[in-house]
Formats: structure tokens, C-alpha cells, sequence
């Protein structure tokens, strides 16, 4: 992929840049110039080993705006602002049980070989994540691109949607203090058993394999919550009805 050697080791550089330090909030990196005042080379090498995360999956460039890790948000998801308030993690979590097996299963029928490879590089960046802020981005591009490539516009406006709602700080946080050494090994194990089932093309496996890790995920949030709730976080409440695993 990368013609120019010097970039081999840029690539590496950058890589370690995303896992300890220098990207925004939004995961945006450092522009190319900072970049190659840093590593103290050209930009045309900069250039090059971005090339090359970006076709691998792990970093995509907006016009104008610059360069960020992981894959895209879809617009359409912007207008989970208006229902924000409507909803809890519980909700959003019993949804994608019902949304996102399925986006599994079509990619296992429609997902390119490159692309599954870059779903590989994404479920591995996520285990090697050295933070939270990267391990959320990493495990989000990791389903984004699961959404993406199963094709289906409707499929993919409804997990927009759900990406988006997901994306509120407070949830975000609340996920980041339940994440323990061994439930992210559990994760990496459950999102390779996924990229597995769609790389053998087998549908049903690859709808179960998404919907067991999520019903690992959701049983977890309910103890995020629960524990949450002991320490007088009424945000994190939860209700008497609030849906099982297994819907």
C-alpha cells in the first residue's frame, strides 16, 4: 500500500499518535503541517501514510475540516437531538438488539474482502486502545462500518440515529467506568467471532454473534446503571420496566 518507505514508519508514528494523545474530542488528528513539524518530515509523507490508515479503515478526511480516526458518522443522525431527551440507554440498547443483528447478517451476504479486512483492523485497534476516548471511537467504528457496508439506507438511518443518542457524554462516561481489562478482552473476543461469521458468509452466524455481544453489552449496562443509581445518579435511574437482555 505504502510505495514510499519512509512512510512505513510514519504510519506506525501516527497510529501510536491516536492510542496516547492529540485528537480532539471529536477524534480529529493534528493537521498535516503539525504533523510533519512533529516527525519532522515532508507533508508529501504525511500525505502518503494517511493514504494508507485511510484505505485500511482506521482514519477518513473530511474536505476542509481535516482528518479523524475511525470511520465517519452518517448526517442523518443528527436528528437524534430531538429525542435525546426521550429515551434512556436501556431503550437505545433493547434497539440495537433489534437493529444491528440484522446489519451483521446482510454484510455476511454483501461486506467486500477489503472491507472486512478493515473491519479487522478496527476490532484490533479497539483492543489495543491505550484510553477510554479511544476505545469508544475505536468500538464505534467498528459498528459503524458493519452499518455502512450491509447496504440497506433505511437500516443505516435507523442505526444512525441510535449512534448518534449514544454519543451523549453522560452515556459515554457511564460505559468508560464499567470497561474493566477483562470485559474488554470479552469484547474483542465477541467482535472477532462477528468479523468471522461475515467472513465466512454465514448470515445466521453472524446475526447471532452480533446479537450475543450486545446482550453481553446490554446485561453489563444494567449493572452500569444499577450501580450508578446506588450513588444517587438519578439521570442513570433505573425503571421498573426497563427491557431484559433478551427481548
Amino acid at each position: 500500500m505504502l510505495s514510499d518507505p519512509v512512510s512505513h514508519p510514519l504510519r506506525a508514528k501516527i497510529l501510536a499518535l491516536i492510542d496516547t494523545e492529540a485528537t480532539g474530542d471529536d477524534g480529529k488528528l493534528p493537521p498535516e503541517r503539525d504533523l510533519a513539524e512533529r516527525f519532522n518530515t515532508g507533508r508529501r509523507h504525511i500525505r502518503q501514510a494517511l493514504n494508507s490508515l485511510e484505505a485500511d479503515g482506521l482514519v477518513w478526511r473530511k474536505q476542509g475540516k481535516g482528518t479523524f480516526i475511525g470511520q465517519p458518522t452518517d448526517p442523518t443522525g443528527d436528528l437524534a437531538a430531538r429525542i435525546t431527551g426521550e429515551t434512556n440507554a436501556l431503550e437505545v440498547m433493547e434497539a440495537r438488539l433489534c437493529i444491528e443483528p440484522e446489519l451483521a447478517a446482510l454484510c455476511a451476504t454483501r461486506m467486500a474482502p477489503d472491507e472486512v479486512t478493515r473491519l479487522r483492523h478496527l476490532a484490533q485497534r479497539q483492543f489495543e486502545a491505550a484510553d477510554p476516548q479511544a476505545t469508544e471511537l475505536w468500538d464505534g467504528a467498528f459498528h459503524r462500518l458493519i452499518a455502512q457496508c450491509a447496504r440497506n439506507r433505511p437500516l443505516l438511518t435507523a442505526f444512525a440515529l441510535l449512534d448518534k443518542i449514544r454519543s451523549n457524554p453522560q452515556w459515554v462516561s457511564i460505559r468508560a467506568r464499567g470497561r474493566t481489562t477483562a470485559s474488554l478482552a470479552v469484547t474483542h473476543s465477541e467482535h472477532m467471532t462477528i468479523v468471522e461469521a461475515i467472513t465466512a458468509r454465514h448470515p445466521d452466524s453472524a446475526r447471532h454473534a452480533m446479537r450475543d455481544h450486545l446482550a453481553t453489552r446490554f446485561t453489563a449496562l444494567r449493572g452500569e446503571l444499577a450501580e450508578a443509581a446506588q450513588h444517587n445518579a438519578p439521570f442513570f435511574a433505573l425503571s421498573e420496566d426497563a427491557p431484559d437482555a433478551h427481548p
